[in-house]
């Protein structure tokens, strides 16, 4: 269905972004765009890279500490309230 975009498919979806967005946001537009791929491009090439080191030296992914987990276990409890909190809540 969207496999066969000629020319006049692509002309009129042009025109629709154009008066959506109007002409100088466009500009601003694809130059975010560009800069977001520029940065997903060096993120994924830093992953693949840092893949090939662990995979090259045998490394493996590290294992949290015992204090790494009790604060994130303390993250997702819910602290008691207190007396004062008590009294201004009845």
């Amino acid at each position: 269905m969207f496999g066969r975009l000629g020319a006049p498919e692509i002309l009129i979806l042009l025109a629709v972004v154009l008066l959506l967005f109007g002409a100088k946001r466009l500009p601003e537009m694809a130059r975010s765009f560009g800069q977001s791929l520029r940065i997903l491009k060096s993120e994924t090439k830093a992953m693949r890279e840092d893949d090939a080191d662990a995979s090259h030296t045998g490394a493996q992914a590290p294992t949290p500490t015992p204090a790494l987990q009790h604060a994130h276990d303390d993250r997702h409890t819910v602290p008691e309230a207190s007396e004062a909190d008590n009294a201004h809540r009845h």
